[in-house]
C-alpha cells in the first residue's frame, strides 16, 4: 500500500507539471482562439493550487532539526542561479537590458522557489495554530492584501500571500483525506465538478490574470468589497478543482510515475523553451497550423524529454546541490518538496 501511495504523489506531480508546461504553450494563442482561453482558464483555475497544495503536504518535517538550512540549499541557491541564466538568456533571446538581473524580482516561472521557501518559514507561526484559524487568518491576510495597491512581483510577495492558504491546507492533511476522496462517489462528483469549472471558464468573462494572484485588485480594474468577494470566490473554485483533480489521480504506477520525482528539472528548463517559441517563427506558425491536439503532442514530447535522465544528468549540477557528509549531518533529512 505504500508504494501505490507514493505512486500516487509520482503521478500527481508529473500530471500537475505536465499541465504547467501545457498551459504556458496554450498561452500564446489565446487571444486568437477562444477554445485555447477557455481551457487555459480551467487550468489555471487549480494546477498550480494543486501543486501548492502537494507541496505543503510533503513540508511535515519542517521542525526537524537543519530543515531551514536543507530548503535554502534546495530552493535560494537554485533560485540564484537560475535568476542570473534566465536574465542572461533573456538578455541575448529579446534584447533585455541588464539592468533586470534583479535577485529581488523573479523571472517568469521562478517566483515559485521563492514562494516555496517562504511559506516553509511562515509554517513556524502558522503551524501552532489549529487548522481553522491558520485558514481563517491566512485567507482574510490573503483577501485584505488586494487592497494594497504597490503589492508587485517582489520577492513573488503577492503570490507568496495568494497561495498561502493552499500550502496551508496541504500541510494540515494527511494520506487519509487523499484515500477519502478517491472512492467512486468521489470520482464522479470529481468529474462533475471539473466540467461545471470548465463551464464556468466558457460562460463567465474575466479576466484571467485574477488567477495567476500577482496583482491587486486595482490594478485588476477592481474596488471596494466585491473585489474580495470574487477572490474568496475564486479559492472556492479553485480547492474544488483541486480536491476534484486528486480524485481522479491514478494510484498504480505508469512509465511516467517516475518523472514525478523530476518535476523541478521540468519547471526550470522548460522556460527557456516557451521562451524561445515565442520570440521565433513558432507562433506565427502555430497561429494557423496549431491545434489543441499539436499542442498537447508538444507538450508530452517537451515534458517527456525534460524528465529523461539524460537531461537529469547534465541539468543536476545547476539544480540538485550534492551535500557534502558533514552538510548532510547538519541539515538532516526532509521530505522532497517538488523534485
Amino acid at each position: 500500500m505504500a508504494a501505490s501511495r507514493d505512486s500516487y504523489f509520482d503521478n500527481a506531480k508529473f500530471l500537475l507539471i505536465f499541465l504547467v508546461v501545457f498551459g504556458h504553450l496554450l498561452r500564446s494563442f489565446i487571444h486568437d482562439n477562444e477554445w485555447m482561453l477557455y481551457l487555459y482558464k480551467f487550468i489555471y483555475t487549480f494546477h498550480m493550487p494543486a501543486f501548492i497544495l502537494v507541496s505543503g503536504f510533503f513540508a511535515k518535517g519542517f521542525r526537524k532539526p537543519g530543515f531551514m538550512k536543507k530548503v535554502a540549499l534546495k530552493l535560494i541557491i537554485p533560485y540564484l542561479i537560475f535568476q542570473v541564466i534566465y536574465s542572461v538568456y533573456y538578455y541575448f533571446l529579446q534584447d533585455q537590458s541588464m539592468s533586470n538581473l534583479n535577485p529581488f524580482d523573479p523571472q517568469w516561472s521562478l517566483w515559485f522557489l521563492i514562494s516555496l521557501f517562504f511559506w516553509n518559514v511562515l509554517l513556524i507561526p502558522f503551524s501552532k495554530l489549529p487548522f481553522k484559524w491558520a485558514m481563517v487568518v491566512s485567507l482574510s491576510i490573503a483577501l485584505l492584501a488586494g487592497y494594497v495597491d504597490n503589492i508587485s512581483n517582489t520577492l513573488s510577495l503577492s503570490r507568496t500571500i495568494v497561495f498561502l492558504p493552499m500550502f496551508l491546507a496541504g500541510f494540515y492533511l494527511k494520506k487519509q483525506h487523499f484515500e477519502f476522496i478517491r472512492t467512486n462517489a468521489g470520482k464522479i462528483m470529481a468529474l462533475l465538478v471539473l466540467m461545471g469549472v470548465f463551464l464556468f471558464c466558457y460562460l463567465y468573462e474575466f479576466d484571467y490574470s485574477f488567477l495567476f494572484g500577482s496583482q491587486s485588485y486595482s490594478s485588476l480594474g477592481d474596488e471596494g468589497w466585491l473585489a474580495a468577494m470574487k477572490r474568496m470566490a475564486w479559492y472556492l473554485l479553485a480547492f474544488a478543482a483541486t480536491f476534484s483533480f486528486f480524485a481522479l489521480v491514478p494510484t498504480r504506477r505508469f512509465f511516467f510515475t517516475k518523472w514525478g520525482t523530476r518535476t523541478l528539472y521540468v519547471y526550470l528548463l522548460h522556460g527557456f523553451v516557451i521562451k524561445l517559441f515565442r520570440t521565433t517563427w513558432f507562433d506565427d506558425w502555430a497561429l494557423n497550423a496549431a491545434s489543441v491536439v499539436s499542442l498537447f503532442l508538444l507538450t508530452i514530447l517537451l515534458t517527456f524529454t525534460l524528465s529523461s535522465t539524460f537531461v537529469k544528468t547534465v541539468a543536476q549540477p545547476f539544480i540538485e546541490l550534492k551535500m557534502t557528509p558533514i552538510m548532510r549531518t547538519m541539515t538532516g533529512r526532509q521530505s522532497s518538496y517538488i523534485k
